[in-house]
């Protein structure tokens, strides 16, 4: 008979049965599932990074600036935005630019071809050496700084690094895929293609390497003043 009384009550009140159905509604399931669900930010810093680091590799890539004289050869400095982009914002961020340095190598040979042009067509020679500079770079700034504990020397150690990695990945996998015939488009003999790539990696990759190190470490020192 109580229950029986009490549901009369409440049924003959309307007011108190739509604050009892507004709170229902309010505490429902689905509501709090929505409620409850993240949401998804884009990272604005990150992605300006890319857009101003991508763009600047394009820019080397496709004018005479990417290139610095060094005694008979030139050392490139295209894959200093990578490098760069690895250690003031993550792996990902280097991948992402690694990728597009490298794209815009493959889409140059394509456009605009030379005699070893060939080589750069293939993706496993143009985009995937890039980002591995990123991964790379990343981890060997992360290690070096634990033990040197100075922004400089950590910035050199890696902009050596993720030179030397541009350098060795881009020839290694021409040897690798062509070999032979890279030589013969330079005039040498297939045989002589192991010696030719070595030669040009020892004359190229090192003063690369020196001065990738000294590009990285003071344009990074200036990032983590700004980051301060």
């Amino acid at each position: 008979m109580m229950n029986l009384k009490s549901s009369k009550e409440e049924v003959s009140n309307p007011s108190e049965l739509k604050v009892v159905e507004a709170e229902v509604v309010m505490e429902s399931p689905e509501v709090l599932k929505v409620k409850s669900r993240p949401v998804k930010k884009v990272d604005v810093r990150k992605m300006a990074i890319i857009g101003v680091l991508a763009a600047i590799s394009i820019m080397l890539s496709m004018t005479p600036l990417g290139f610095i004289p060094i005694g008979p050869t030139n050392a490139t400095i295209m894959h200093i935005p990578v490098i760069i982009g690895a250690i003031v914002e993550g792996p990902l961020v280097g991948i992402t630019v690694g990728f597009i340095f490298g794209a815009t190598s493959l889409l140059k040979a394509l456009t605009m071809p030379t005699i070893t042009s060939f080589a750069f067509i293939n993706p496993l020679v143009s985009i995937l050496p890039r980002m591995l500079i990123g991964v790379i770079a990343y981890y060997v700034y992360k290690l070096t700084i634990k033990f040197t504990k100075n922004v400089f020397v950590s910035g050199w150690i890696t902009g050596v690094v993720g030179s030397l990695v541009n350098t060795v990945g881009v020839l290694g996998m021409i040897y690798i895929l062509y070999g032979a015939r890279y030589a013969e488009a330079l005039g040498e003999s297939a045989s002589a293609a192991k010696t030719l790539i070595l030669t040009l990696g020892a004359t190229s990759g090192i003063p690369e390497a020196i001065v990738g190190g000294f590009v990285v470490s003071a344009v990074y020192i200036v990032f983590n003043k700004r980051k301060k």
